[in-house]
């Protein structure tokens, strides 16, 4: 039988979501914990990868496993066995084809930026308190958009074999002291929403103009953007799936950040 496990996290203490050689990580504390109370190895496969610092509302995993359990009893077990960073909402049976990969249709990422000072922010949003010219960043938005080929957003040693995405949207929302970025697509290469952040904050310096910001993108070369974003503020909110394959959440994952739901 294959589940699917729904579940969100504070990355802060951790090298990331994948399972590393001497590193602490949010899939190998997931594995300990299932192997722990199911008595036996567990292998996961995440439906992708969160790098060090980089927080999740919502994220899945799936595992395979022959004989039945009580889902609820395991859900809560579970919980108490996890450190308090990381939190499981949902075990879901699923056909065994299913993948938590290949079956995601859509990902979601939020990055917080708070304009002023917050002491109980600390590792959960990124501090930027230069001033910025807001109206110019809605307008690389919708240049992302038309936009397909995200190489120059993209880490230089990574093993994808294509660098085409397609944004479905991009936005940035002002909440009071908080300034606030929101992408969706249908995939995501890796370090490419926090160079784009830090991309976009330059032109919101105005030390980058929308015309060297298309030039950029032409460039299909990393040196080209600008230092990606620290990871703090960086949040994985969605991973969008078709009903056939889990039923969605009863509300929405931003409920567990209130900054995004306010």
């Amino acid at each position: 039988m294959r589940y699917f496990i729904e579940l969100s996290y504070n990355g802060t203490q951790y090298h990331g979501w994948q399972i590393q050689a001497n590193a602490h990580t949010v899939q190998q504390e997931i594995n300990n914990a299932l192997a722990k109370l199911l008595r036996a190895p567990v292998s996961s496969t995440g439906s992708g990868r969160t790098d060090t610092g980089v927080h999740a509302l919502q994220q899945y995993l799936m595992f395979d496993w022959e004989e039945e359990f009580d889902i609820p009893h395991l859900l809560f077990r579970l919980n108490n066995s996890l450190p308090k960073d990381i939190a499981i909402h949902r075990i879901i049976p699923v056909d065994d084809k299913a993948h938590v990969r290949f079956d995601a249709t859509h990902r979601t990422y939020h990055y917080v930026i708070a304009r002023k000072k917050m002491a109980h922010h600390e590792k959960l949003s990124t501090s930027f308190y230069h001033p910025l010219n807001v109206d110019l960043m809605p307008e690389a938005c919708a240049l992302l958009v038309a936009n397909r080929d995200f190489q120059s957003f993209s880490l230089v040693n990574t093993a994808a074999k294509t660098f085409i995405c397609d944004i479905e949207y991009a936005h940035w929302t002002q909440k009071h002291d908080w300034l606030i970025f929101e992408i969706k697509a249908n995939r995501f290469l890796r370090g490419m929403v926090r160079a784009i952040v830090g991309t976009m904050l330059k032109i919101g310096r105005e030390r980058m103009s929308l015309e060297q910001f298309q030039v950029v993108i032409d460039s299909k070369d990393r040196k080209q953007a600008a230092m990606a974003a620290p990871p703090d503020g960086l949040y994985l909110t969605h991973v969008d799936y078709p009903d056939t394959v889990i039923p969605p959440p009863t509300e929405s994952p931003l409920h567990r950040l209130p900054i995004l739901y306010s």
